[in-house]
């Protein structure tokens, strides 16, 4: 019976090895076919092209221990909150940072939650009483509790609410704020959601709690499936000589999405669970090039 994983990319995440040391396993029987996996968000796309394997014996990954459970947890953290940030806002929309006075501070995290969610409450009742387009948005909470020194807290709140000095205004609660536009660039806005997305700081001394929420309402990414559009003897072949993977990623999502995208780069992982490569490629959509009369 075919095999293959539901998350595909645990099985390639840690433990790699080098290609020259995987040759035999690149063309192992057991592998059955690949699939290649489209992801799009906004002008961005992502393809993923793994192995399904002939039977679940091809697997022996060893259940994660914390800190690589922890790592995985982050990592699909940063995932989503990179493709819904390009799925959903662009260089006419804002991010801001909202900080505290000391007659303000949060006596903890549930207070500082509060305090953003009745925020977006007023931003939104703004919104409607000037009929503005209804909110987006995507907010991080950090809460930082330090027993050698006062703790802090702030907030990084991307949004497509337009007007700065509105969105400075209807903070309450002192401090610093920051708002400034969005500027994409080749990798849209991979930047900044890895940055409000980082990983917790944790230490002896030092809790940091984090919260990541998005507003119901984003555009999710759009996903398609090909089975057998990229053959073994093919993801074989990338792998080992990766010079030509632009020119080939390029005209399979010309073929299949009908759309152009400018190749950027490619990450090829083995490893030591399971037979096969996993080709991990980042593309950007082509700009289009208005004719001249």
């Amino acid at each position: 019976m075919p095999y293959k994983a539901k998350r595909y990319e645990e099985l390639f995440i840690d433990g790699q090895i080098s290609i020259d040391d995987h040759m035999e396993s690149l063309r192992n029987r057991d592998i059955l076919k690949y699939h290649t996996q489209f992801i799009k968000s906004g002008k961005m796309l992502e393809i993923a092209v793994y192995p399904v394997w002939k039977t679940s014996k091809a697997s022996v990954m060893p259940k994660p221990n914390r800190k690589a459970q922890d790592n995985l947890n982050h990592a699909n953290t940063q995932k989503r909150a990179i493709r819904l940030l390009n799925a959903n806002f662009t260089n006419e929309d804002i991010w801001a940072t909202f900080t505290y006075d000391d007659a303000n501070l949060p006596a903890n995290e549930r207070q500082a939650q509060r305090d953003i969610q009745n925020y977006i409450r007023r931003l939104r009742a703004y919104i409607a009483k000037y009929k503005l387009p209804e909110l987006k948005y995507i907010y991080v909470t950090e809460y930082i509790v330090d027993t050698r020194k006062s703790g802090r807290v702030h907030h990084h709140i991307v949004m497509n609410f337009r007007d700065r000095d509105i969105a400075e205004m209807i903070w309450d609660k002192g401090g610093r704020t920051h708002t400034r536009r969005l500027q994409p660039d080749d990798y849209g806005l991979e930047g900044l959601a890895r940055y409000i997305s980082k990983e917790k700081n944790d230490t002896p001394s030092r809790k940091h709690y984090k919260k990541f929420v998005a507003s119901l309402n984003l555009d999710k990414p759009k996903m398609a499936k090909r089975e057998n559009l990229i053959r073994k003897r093919k993801a074989t072949a990338i792998a080992l000589d990766q010079n030509g993977a632009g020119k080939i990623f390029e005209e399979i999502s010309q073929r299949v999405l009908k759309q152009g995208y400018n190749f950027l780069d490619m990450e090829v992982k083995t490893s030591p669970y399971v037979s096969g490569v996993y080709l991990y490629v980042r593309m950007r959509e082509t700009t289009k090039q208005r004719k001249r009369r």
